[in-house]
């Protein structure tokens, strides 16, 4: 499984190196770039990664105009995208979350936050809140306003993914599909986030119905979970 590291810090790059080859989640094969162009390249020429950490502030291309260049190509939208950083402003987390970001982490590395990225690639399941908060670094309240936001998404996408698919609007539906896919994801519930990927492959009215349906009560699960941790 192919990790890719970007960063004009060699030092930075060795340090997530050595946490990534000493991890027992999986072996993994890194690559590396020394900014976002470079990164940028590796991906269009074929490099295929698993996942992918980011430093924020790099020449050339930063951290976040590659993040959103990676996000606007198909070929990509769904490669787990991590940010690094020194900093930890609030304002920045939510750029890169709304962007598509899998996660972000600040510097200097935390060895189980890096474990969990990796984690999740391996093993598949759904995250415990626990995880999904370490994983994002935020606290409760932020990923309970979170899955607010995707269950009201799950909710419109049923009446306009069906429009669409009536329509035969299937690009459309597809590229719909694959963001509610990208947000499960970003949340933790990577048992749907698989299911909506499956499904922007082969568009199905029915599938989508009991889709939606199995979506609405894992972040129901996860919202109750979550919950538990704030009393």
């Amino acid at each position: 499984m192919k990790v890719l590291i970007v960063d004009d810090d060699v030092v930075s790059r060795m340090m997530l190196m050595h946490m990534i080859d000493s991890t027992a989640t999986g072996t993994f094969d890194v690559l590396e770039a020394e900014d976002g162009e470079e990164a940028w390249a590796r991906l269009d020429g074929g490099a295929d990664p698993a996942i992918l950490f980011c430093d924020l502030r790099m020449p050339r291309l930063s951290g976040m105009e590659l993040l959103a260049r990676v996000k606007a190509d198909e070929r990509f939208a769904g490669l787990p995208f991590v940010l690094v950083s020194a900093a930890a402003d609030g304002a920045t987390m939510e750029q890169a979350l709304g962007l598509g970001a899998a996660g972000y982490i600040v510097k200097p590395f935390d060895g189980d936050r890096v474990a969990h990225h990796l984690d999740r690639l391996v093993h598949g399941a759904d995250e415990s809140p626990a995880a999904t908060l370490l994983r994002l670094g935020i606290d409760a309240a932020r990923l309970l306003l979170y899955l607010g936001g995707l269950q009201r998404q799950l909710v419109s996408a049923g009446t306009e993914l069906a429009q669409l698919l009536a329509a035969s609007q299937l690009d459309i539906a597809r590229a719909h599909l694959k963001r509610l896919g990208e947000g499960c994801r970003t949340l933790g519930l990577h048992g749907a986030a698989a299911a909506f990927d499956a499904l922007s492959s082969a568009p199905d009215y029915a599938r989508l119905a009991r889709e939606l349906e199995a979506a609405h009560r894992a972040v129901q699960r996860q919202t109750d979970a979550t919950r538990q941790l704030t009393m």
